[in-house]
């Protein structure tokens, strides 16, 4: 079925529908999806009623919006990708804001494709989430490409599993590290994901 393309947005129509997004990613953050409701988000983005809903049309479109923002951020949340990660050093440098990030965090909150999986159950929603994850997984596995292209790493290295094991390396560690209010446990999944990687590396020593 052909869908009716959305209108292109004046300047002044992003900025108001990037500022309520914004005010969404920020109390769901703090609040949780099901503590976010929609007035919640007027009232913190500044907009009226009407304005809310001409750009979304209820919450499950706010929240498709927020998953699709969060989809497009990096997989270390706050932290602009440090170029391609097609090194080892790419990668621990990588690994290393991740770990900083949860420590300048201090356990707050977070909007994350990881938070909102938590607690997002619809199919719909868990189609878009993961989605979102693979984007991210075929990040990563273009880098271990590009190594395992330049002979950094062996022959048959699987990139697909090196890379799934780098994102649940992430996704499982910060996790844990929330819930115990300690590094300990990402630092350790992600040491473990990148001891993975080397062990297909055709580097000496």
């Amino acid at each position: 079925m052909e869908t009716t393309p959305a209108p292109r947005l004046t300047r002044k129509g992003q900025a108001t529908r990037e500022r309520i997004l914004q005010a969404a990613v920020e109390l769901i953050a703090t609040s949780g999806v099901a503590g976010t409701s929609t007035e919640d988000v007027r009232r913190a983005a500044g907009v009226s009623g009407s304005q809310l809903y001409h750009y979304f049309d209820g919450k499950q479109a706010l929240i498709r919006a927020v998953i699709t923002r969060q989809a497009d951020a990096e997989p270390v949340p706050g932290r602009p990708m440090m170029g391609a990660l097609d090194s080892l050093e790419a990668l621990r440098a990588w690994a290393d804001a991740a770990v900083e990030r949860q420590e300048d965090n201090d356990g707050r909150g977070e909007c994350t494709l990881g938070s909102l999986a938590g607690e997002l159950v619809d199919e719909e929603s868990r189609a878009d989430i993961g989605n979102g994850f693979l984007r991210w997984q075929e990040l990563l596995e273009g880098g271990l490409r590009a190594m395992r292209d330049r002979g950094e790493l062996a022959p048959d290295a699987d990139c697909t599993e090196l890379s799934l094991a780098l994102l649940t390396a992430l996704q499982g560690g910060t996790a844990l590290t929330r819930t115990m209010g300690s590094t300990r446990p990402l630092r350790a999944a992600l040491n473990a994901a990148l001891g993975y990687v080397q062990s297909a590396s055709t580097a000496r020593g």
